[in-house]
């Protein structure tokens, strides 16, 4: 019986102690055919189908609302001055962009 006892506890503890596996959201972008492409994902390989991603100016106005596709990526215009990229995936999955940081774009 204490064998008993002592592997129920042992395994509890493990499981308890055990870190939640977190998976990250990424967001890369990039000037591909005279339009932004924006990549987006989960660090566990999960893709981001579905999930907001706006193009946002700098005074907070929503350029253009967006989801992601079934291949996780959004694909835009270039507006005209300064915004980011926000992808929002829900509290602690959030990445944004700015139009600085895209391949291709920066001045």
């Amino acid at each position: 019986m204490r064998n008993r006892i002592f592997w129920l506890a042992a395994v509890l503890t493990a499981v308890i102690a055990s870190p939640a596996s977190a998976h990250y959201p990424y967001c890369t972008c990039a000037l591909e055919d005279g339009k932004v492409a924006c990549k987006g994902g989960f660090s566990d390989g999960t893709g981001a189908e579905g999930v907001t991603l706006d193009v946002i100016s700098y005074d907070e106005q929503i350029l253009v609302p967006g989801k992601f596709g079934s291949d996780s990526v959004v694909r835009f215009d270039r507006p005209s001055g300064e915004f980011y990229v926000l992808f929002d995936a829900g509290p602690g999955h959030v990445v944004e962009v700015d139009w600085r940081d895209i391949d291709g774009l920066a001045p």
